[in-house]
């Protein structure tokens, strides 16, 4: 689940283990490796229940069906959802079609089509630690240019995931996703709008923690990366422009123009053997 650029309740100044860094005077929450192993296994869950809902995003199902399945393989886990409650979100997924960029609702009233987009972000509570993912599935037949933009932002992604190195900065992960975003938006003869509202976050006890991690940024920048710190790094792509605005219902964030919209996400731990996907499938 993105996480705006203002504060939020629950950006808090946890310390596990006795160590934190600083960020603007703010602790950010560090893991030791049997903690990164915890984290992992929160992963897991989350990465089964998108791979249950990916296969169920087809023509005709609701996107409260699909939150009904993912909610059933998180409970089954043994685990909680993240998202259910949070804020007052009423749901465990986040479900956004076509223009609605995150933080969408699902509901029955809301049946898939083909040719349709849906980003979908889940989270997911595995005996106190957090996961957080999220993935854009094309519907039915997709459009090649919904392909395109979607296929941009996973790559954006996995670039900023390749910098969670230690001795890194975070402007080196920001740096790296607005990089390839914009590479890939010249390689494909089209114009990507990158959502600067909305970003990844640190994660662990909480959902939502220090730092916030831009999806624009200059390398050699900011916090200082070291092992045991983790992150969801999560860009979110426009087909249009990169200026979006919020629905009556306070929640689902749409593009400004209309243009449809893909947001991809994984949580990643630095650590001395380099980064972590923390929510990747098991094989």
């Amino acid at each position: 689940m993105g996480t705006d650029r203002r504060p939020l309740a629950e950006l808090v100044s946890a310390r596990v283990g006795g160590l934190a860094d600083r960020v603007r005077g703010r602790a950010v929450e560090m893991k030791t490796p049997g903690q990164i192993e915890a984290m992992r296994a929160a992963g897991l869950v989350v990465a089964a229940a998108l791979a249950a809902v990916t296969e169920a995003a087809r023509p005709g199902t609701s996107t409260a069906d699909l939150d009904g399945i993912a909610e059933a393989v998180i409970r089954d886990a043994g685990a909680a959802p993240s998202f259910l409650g949070y804020q007052g979100f009423p749901a465990s997924l986040c479900t956004s079609v076509n223009e609605q960029v995150v933080h969408g609702i699902p509901a029955a009233s809301q049946v898939l089509g083909d040719g349709d987009l849906v980003s979908i972000d889940c989270g997911a509570i595995l005996e106190g630690w957090h996961g957080d993912a999220a993935v854009t599935v094309l519907v039915g037949t997709p459009r090649p240019e919904d392909e395109a933009l979607s296929a941009a932002c996973r790559a954006a992604m996995y670039a900023g995931i390749e910098r969670l190195v230690p001795g890194g900065r975070l402007g080196d992960v920001s740096h790296a996703v607005e990089s390839e975003a914009r590479r890939c938006a010249a390689a494909d003869g089209r114009e990507y709008g990158i959502v600067a509202d909305y970003g990844g976050h640190g994660i662990g006890t909480s959902m939502h923690m220090d730092p916030f991690v831009p999806n624009l940024g200059r390398a050699g920048s900011g916090l200082r990366l070291r092992p045991g710190m983790v992150l969801a790094i999560e860009p979110m792509l426009t087909a249009g422009t990169d200026e979006t605005d919020e629905l009556d219902d306070g929640w689902t964030v749409v593009t400004a123009d209309g243009s449809r919209a893909v947001h991809w996400e994984h949580t990643a731990a630095v650590t001395d053997d380099g980064p972590r996907i923390l929510t990747a499938p098991a094989d």
